[in-house]
């Protein structure tokens, strides 16, 4: 599958590719702001909307352009994921398995089913 790249889409890349030059530009002027000592992810997800098949074709197509072998977890209900490491940086794109989101939807099904007793969750962050 092919994505195609609308003006929208553009625009919004122009914005996050300046958004980290400016902020690579702020870190290095400041050096007594601290960064994560792990580096930093970058996640990107191929269209929710899409079927599984096409997500995960997204993900090889970005894996032949970063030129690294897609992994594929899934077997263990994992993800299928490419990914290329910058120094500490790390970007991945990631297919969700539909079945890893429908187990997620069931899980926050429960959101605000239960509600902890404040003074069991005091007593356990001691």
């Amino acid at each position: 599958m092919t994505t195609p790249v609308i003006p929208g889409d553009l625009i919004a890349r122009t914005q996050v590719i300046g958004g980290l030059r400016q902020l690579a530009d702020w870190l290095d002027a400041h050096p007594d702001v601290p960064v994560s000592p792990f580096g930093w992810d970058v996640h990107v997800y191929p269209s929710y909307s899409a079927s599984e098949a096409e997500r995960r074709a997204e993900v090889d197509r970005i894996a032949a352009i970063l030129g690294v072998p897609v992994r594929d977890d899934t077997a263990d209900a994992g993800h299928y994921t490419a990914t290329r490491v910058f120094g500490r940086v790390a970007y991945e794109a990631v297919c969700v398995p539909d079945q890893r989101r429908a187990a997620h939807r069931a899980l926050m099904s429960y959101d605000g089913a239960i509600t902890p007793d404040h003074a069991n969750v005091e007593a356990a962050t001691r």
